[in-house]
């Protein structure tokens, strides 16, 4: 499915591998603030330096199947701070199509 090459983008800080699983729709939803990214408002070199930036362990796919993938994961962020991430992806097309997450800050 599509955990395995997503997984392996993230873990290889690889944000070309990163990109071509994201459909042409893409959307990203922010909760903290409602915004809403769309596929090309990032580009390929300003995700890689964030994928070179943060930390993210114990990444795990809680669910997936042909319409949606759910993950987990830790990740630590250049101030110091750690979040545990949930994120939640509906697919179309056997791509990212809209993506949802939520974190809690971590002691």
């Amino acid at each position: 499915m599509l955990y395995e090459k997503y997984a392996e983008a993230i873990q290889n800080n690889d944000a070309k591998s990163e990109f071509a699983l994201y459909h042409n729709d893409w959307q990203f939803k922010f909760h903290s603030s409602g915004h809403i990214m769309k596929n090309g408002d990032m580009s390929v070199a300003d995700r890689q330096k964030m994928l070179e930036s943060i930390e993210v362990t114990e990444m795990r796919c809680l669910y997936e199947n042909e319409d949606i993938m759910v993950t987990h994961s830790v990740t630590k962020f250049p101030n110091g701070t750690s979040d545990a991430v949930m994120m939640v992806s509906m697919k179309k097309d056997g791509l990212i199509w809209r993506t949802e997450t939520g974190s809690t800050p971590l002691k």
